[in-house]
């Protein structure tokens, strides 16, 4: 089964082909509004939801194109239905909606963080259910335990701000530019982590919460540049680095309590933040007894490949055909 996958949830389009067969994406293709929103410090959901309509079409007919195969050979598209902005998911909806009535194929509506949770799968053949997952990404922070295909236990979430969000914000702060995760991580480099005291938020108490809250992180940053007189690039750079180590810290603490709690042995980390190199070492190295698994960079961010993969997965099981748009901008895992 070939399974042609649109991932058009926020500000990045993409596109690619699975294969069942082969267990392999044939191809795929994505164009990022990064430049774009940019200028905002942010993503402008209407302007996202235009850039989507110019770039979907030509980005599916490349990559069909560059498959090997025509659109005779696809079996059945997926698409982001949720969570996501409801423009862009309207975007992509739409188009796969009409290709596949226009074809006469199945089409079904994925959760945006089950492909990123089920992406590992596509790329590390050793990993097996029950498994804990991390989702870390600029509107999302979870912890999940996975103990099947479809059958998912959310044991914690962000009460405020998400990872990448907080990331976003810092940066405003600091002066650097959009998105924020990737100027923090090349400023950090040149800081040092601990000269600046931030709090790890939520990380005390017998309770062992594995709920997030970074909205506090943010707002210790903004008073340590408040505090300080003179904000030379140094200031900076040591902020940025002490903020990415509180980071790291409340994530490599949340996810140690959770492998206790679940007494599972796999950890899987994905989402776009999960692209930051600190982060990955942090974690890595806090959880050596553990196995860690994370995507290959590319499969971090959005990208058509984990909604392609997703939708396979879901139609293999013969019960998943849509016969109208269906689109969820808040969609919890637990609701799956």
């Amino acid at each position: 089964m070939k399974i042609l996958g649109i991932e058009t949830s926020c500000d990045e389009t993409g596109v690619a082909i699975y294969d069942g067969k082969s267990n392999s994406i044939l191809s795929e293709r994505l164009f990022s509004q990064v430049n774009l929103h940019a200028k905002f410090g942010g993503v402008i959901p209407e302007l996202s939801s235009r850039d989507h309509v110019l770039k979907l079409l030509p980005l599916i007919n490349s990559t069909i194109d560059s498959s090997g195969i025509n659109e005779k050979c696809i079996d059945g598209i997926s698409y982001t239905a949720g969570p996501g902005l409801r423009g862009p998911l309207l975007v992509g909806a739409v188009m796969a909606e009409s290709l596949a009535k226009g074809w006469e194929i199945p089409f079904i509506g994925v959760n945006h963080m089950e492909a990123h949770l089920l992406v590992n799968l596509l790329e590390n053949a050793s990993l097996t259910f029950p498994f804990l997952t991390l989702l870390i990404s600029g509107g999302h922070c979870l912890l999940i335990k996975a103990n099947n295909i479809g059958s998912y236990q959310v044991l914690g979430e962000t009460l405020d701000d998400a990872v990448g969000e907080a990331f976003d914000k810092v940066a405003r702060l600091l002066g650097l530019v959009y998105p924020g995760g990737p100027s923090i991580e090349k400023l950090a480099l040149q800081g040092n982590t601990g000269s600046i005291k931030l709090p790890r938020p939520m990380t005390t108490g017998k309770t062992k919460n594995l709920d997030f809250s970074f909205s506090g992180l943010k707002t210790a940053v903004l008073y340590a540049l408040k505090n300080e007189s003179k904000l030379t690039n140094a200031f900076k750079a040591d902020l940025a680095a002490s903020f990415q180590e509180a980071v790291a810290d409340t994530l490599l603490i949340k996810c140690k309590w959770a492998l206790e709690k679940t007494k599972l042995s796999q950890l899987v980390i994905g989402g776009g933040v999960a692209a930051n190199s600190y982060i990955r070492d942090r974690l890595t190295h806090g959880l050596k007894k553990n196995k860690i698994f994370f995507p290959s960079l590319e499969r971090c961010t959005d990208n058509g490949a984990m909604i392609a993969y997703t939708g396979f997965c879901k139609l293999m099981s013969g019960s998943f055909k849509d016969s109208k748009i269906r689109v969820r901008p808040k969609w919890s895992l637990s609701e799956i």
